[in-house]
């Protein structure tokens, strides 16, 4: 009889990164347990339907797929995509500047939640898609907040527990992204970038102006519906 593979949480925000993610750990031949967080972000229920549909498509059943809500991240405010008092602006990348969109330490929530299920598990391996080198310059998307993390999750588990972190983007251009999830047959078509809109991305906000680069620098059509798309 061969030995069960090994599961991975893979955090699935629904874009295009974590879509391509998922495909690295389905290729590393991980079992794969899916895990959402809704936070009171605008675009929640788009990314909820992106996750799920995500899901079906690499097969994870539903008692590997896991919803948390984090509400209390809306509650706390401080970011424009949880805030509606603040407006998602326009894309604007200045060097130094941490954007309105940055959500205050959002991520050790998402990895939190994936530690105590990895636990519970059994799972060897958290995905995420974090990028640090071509992103929007958000301070918990750096390769060394994930080292500092892991060395958390070895001091705050049990002994038999043998959890670690894995960025296989973190230090990807987008167009890199592009071509890997190609390779991969990463379901691009299913994600959902857009910070402002549910129904057909923007194409003026930062994260769909990043994607939409990263296609076109890759070459590849990117394949959702955008209300605008400007020429890179």
């Amino acid at each position: 009889m061969s030995r069960a593979s090994p599961t991975a949480v893979v955090l699935v925000s629904g874009g295009m990164d974590s879509c391509v993610a998922a495909a690295e750990a389905a290729q590393a031949g991980f079992r794969l347990a899916f895990l959402h967080a809704g936070y009171g972000q605008r675009t929640a229920r788009r990314e909820l339907r992106a996750f799920h549909e995500i899901a079906d498509h690499y097969h994870v059943p539903g008692e590997l797929r896991l919803v948390c809500r984090l509400e209390h991240l809306s509650a706390i405010g401080g970011s424009s995509l949880t805030d509606p008092g603040m407006p998602v602006a326009a894309a604007e990348f200045v060097s130094g500047r941490i954007p309105t969109s940055y959500v205050p330490f959002r991520n050790a929530h998402f990895l939190s939640a994936a530690v105590s299920w990895g636990e519970v598990l059994g799972a060897e391996a958290i995905y995420i898609g974090a990028v640090e080198e071509d992103s929007s310059g958000y301070p918990d998307c750096r390769e060394e907040y994930y080292r500092i993390f892991d060395r958390l999750i070895e001091a705050g588990t049990k002994p038999e527990t043998h959890l670690r972190i894995v960025t296989p983007l973190i230090h990807k251009r987008k167009s890199e992204i592009v071509r890997r999830g190609v390779e991969l047959a990463a379901p691009f078509h299913l994600s959902w970038s857009c910070y402002r809109e549910n129904e057909i991305a923007c194409g003026v906000c930062e994260s769909c102006v990043l994607r939409l680069r990263g296609f076109a620098e890759a070459r590849v059509e990117d394949p959702i519906p955008y209300r605008q798309r400007l020429s890179f």
